[in-house]
C-alpha cells in the first residue's frame, strides 16, 4: 500500500493540480484518514470550503479512485493529496476493518462496471462466455483480457509521454538558443523569470525531472560571484544539451528517463535483476537538505563504503513536501552500519536504497588509507567522461587545510603542494577551523564550489555538512 512521490508526479493531469495538492496534506485538513490494508484501500474527508468534507477514496494497488469534488481534473488535487500524505505520512491513516457504506458503494460499481461480461443481453438465447465456462475459467479469461487491456493502455501512455518529452526537449533547445542569442549577462539578471517559465512548460509535456531541474538554475549562479555566473550559466546550459541529446539517441535508457521525466519506484528498483548490489560497511558522511522551488524539499545522504579499496560512495535521496516540515533522520552524520544498498541503474551509480540493514549502528574513527590521492579531481573527470550532465561529485581529499582570501572566500589546499592544487568552498566557513591540518576530508564538487561534508583531523572525525 505504498505510494511515491514520483508517481504522483506522473498520475497529476498538470504541475497546478500537484501544487494545489501539496497545500492540502496538513493533517488538520483531514478529519478523517482511514485505511483496509486487506482491500488495499485508503480513504478520507477533506475539508473543502463547504459544510460538507469531500469524500475521497483510492485504491493502492492499480491507483483507482474517487472523490465527491466537482473538479473536472482527474485526479483532483483532494485525490493527489490523499496519496501524497500515503507516500509521506502513511502512518495518519487509522488500520479499520469495516469499510464505510460510501466507499462499499464505489467498490459496488466499481466491481459492476469492471466485471460486465460482454455478449448478448440479459435474456437473450444465446450464453455469455461467463455461462459457457466454468467459474475459474471465466475469471482466468477476465483476468488474462484485463492484463491485456491494462498492458495495452500502458504502451500507449508510455508512447504519448515519450512524444511529449520528444516536444519538450526541442522547446528546451530553442529556449537555450534563445538565451545565447540574447546573452549570458542578461540571462544570468533574468534567471529565476526565464527558467521558471520553461520549467512550467517542461512540466506540461512530461518532462517533469528536467523542469526541477532547470528551476534550481537561478539558485546555483546566486551562490557564485557575480563575475563567475557567465562562466557557471555556459556550464549548465552546456550540461542540459549534453542531456537532450543523449535522450534523443537512447529515450529508454533509465537513467537518462529518471533525469528528463520520472523516475522508477523503490519496488520498481528493489526487484530489478540488473541493479547493482553492494553489500559492505557504510560511514555516513553527511547530508545536505534543500527546499526546491516546486515545494518538495530534497534531502541527501552521502555515504562512503569503508570496505573499498578507492572511494566509493552512495547517495540515499528523498523527496517531502516543504509543509510537511522536517522528518526525523535515520542516520545521523558518523553513523556506521551493515547494509546492503541496491543502485539505481547509471553511468556512474550513485543514488541507492537501502535494501537490508545487518546488526546495529555503530561509530568509528578514521576512514580506511586509500592511498596517494593527488589528484582528487581524477574521478570527477572519468564520471563526466560517461554522463557529463552529472552535477555534485563525491570525493575525497588528501591532506590539506583551509584559508581565507583577502575576499573572505574560503579553500581548501593540499598540504603536500602548497603552490598546487587548492580548491574554493562553498558558503561560510567556520573560522575554528581555518589551519587545522586535515588528514582528509571528504566533500561534493560541482565544478566550481566545494561542499564540504566530513574531515579527519587530530580532533577526530568533523562533521562539516
Amino acid at each position: 500500500m505504498e505510494f511515491d512521490l514520483k508517481t504522483i508526479e506522473a498520475l497529476a493531469p498538470d504541475q497546478a493540480s500537484l501544487s494545489a495538492a501539496s497545500k492540502l496534506t496538513k493533517r488538520s485538513n483531514w478529519p478523517r484518514l482511514e485505511k483496509n490494508e486487506q482491500q488495499a484501500l485508503i480513504w478520507g474527508e477533506c475539508q473543502g470550503s463547504g459544510s460538507n468534507p469531500y469524500r475521497v477514496v483510492v485504491d493502492t494497488g492499480d491507483h483507482g479512485y474517487k472523490c465527491t469534488c466537482p473538479s473536472r481534473k482527474f485526479p483532483c488535487k483532494h485525490t493527489l493529496a490523499l496519496m501524497w500524505i500515503a507516500a509521506t505520512a502513511p502512518a495518519s491513516f487509522a488500520p479499520i476493518e469495516a469499510t464505510p457504506e460510501w466507499v462499499n458503494d464505489w467498490l459496488g460499481r466499481r466491481r459492476k462496471t469492471t466485471s460486465q461480461p460482454a455478449g448478448p443481453a440479459p435474456g437473450a438465447a444465446a450464453k455469455s462466455i461467463d455461462d459457457a465456462l466454468q467459474p475459474d475459467e471465466a475469471a482466468v479469461v477476465e483476468d488474462a483480457a484485463a492484463v491485456e487491456r491494462r498492458e495495452v493502455a500502458q504502451r500507449k501512455r508510455a508512447q504519448e509521454t515519450r512524444s511529449a518529452v520528444s516536444a519538450a526537449l526541442d522547446e528546451l533547445d530553442q529556449w537555450i538558443a534563445d538565451q545565447l542569442r540574447l546573452g549570458l549577462s542578461g540571462f544570468v539578471d533574468a534567471s529565476s523569470e526565464r527558467c521558471r517559465r520553461i520549467a512550467a512548460r517542461l512540466v506540461d509535456l512530461k518532462a517533469t525531472a528536467l523542469a526541477g531541474r532547470i528551476d534550481e538554475i537561478p539558485s546555483r549562479l546566486m551562490a557564485l560571484r557575480s563575475e563567475e555566473r557567465p562562466d557557471a550559466a555556459i556550464r549548465e546550459l552546456g550540461k542540459l544539451v549534453l542531456l537532450a541529446k543523449a535522450w534523443r539517441s537512447e529515450p529508454d535508457d533509465p537513467e537518462l528517463k529518471r533525469l528528463v521525466s520520472t523516475s522508477e519506484t523503490r519496488e520498481q528498483i528493489l526487484a530489478n535483476p540488473d541493479a547493482r548490489q553492494v553489500e559492505s560497511h557504510w560511514e555516513v558522511l553527511g547530508e545536505k537538505i534543500e527546499t526546491r522551488r516546486d515545494g518538495l524539499v530534497s534531502h541527501s545522504t552521502w555515504l562512503l563504503d569503508l570496505n573499498s579499496v578507492t572511494p566509493k560512495f552512495a547517495l540515499l535521496l528523498d523527496y517531502f513536501p516543504a509543509s510537511a516540515g522536517r522528518r526525523s533522520n535515520a542516520f545521523a552524520p558518523g553513523d556506521r552500519f551493515n547494509a546492503r544498498l541496491v543502485f539505481y541503474p547509471s553511468r556512474a551509480p550513485l543514488r541507492a536504497l537501502v535494501a537490508e540493514r545487518i546488526g546495529d549502528v555503530t561509530s568509528g574513527a578514521a576512514w580506511p588509507d586509500f592511498g596517494a590521492l593527488k589528484d582528487p579531481l581524477a574521478a570527477r573527470a572519468s564520471q563526466q567522461d560517461g554522463a557529463p550532465w552529472l552535477t555534485d561529485n563525491p570525493l575525497i581529499l588528501p591532506p590539506g587545510a583551509i584559508s581565507l582570501d583577502d575576499r573572505g572566500t574560503a579553500w581548501w589546499q593540499a598540504a603536500d603542494d602548497p603552490h598546487g592544487i587548492a580548491l574554493p568552498i562553498a558558503g561560510a566557513v567556520d573560522q575554528t577551523l581555518l589551519g587545522i591540518d586535515l588528514g582528509a576530508a571528504a566533500a561534493l564538487w560541482n565544478g566550481a564550489r566545494l561542499d564540504l561534508l566530513a574531515a579527519q583531523s587530530r580532533f577526530g572525525r568533523l562533521d562539516l555538512s
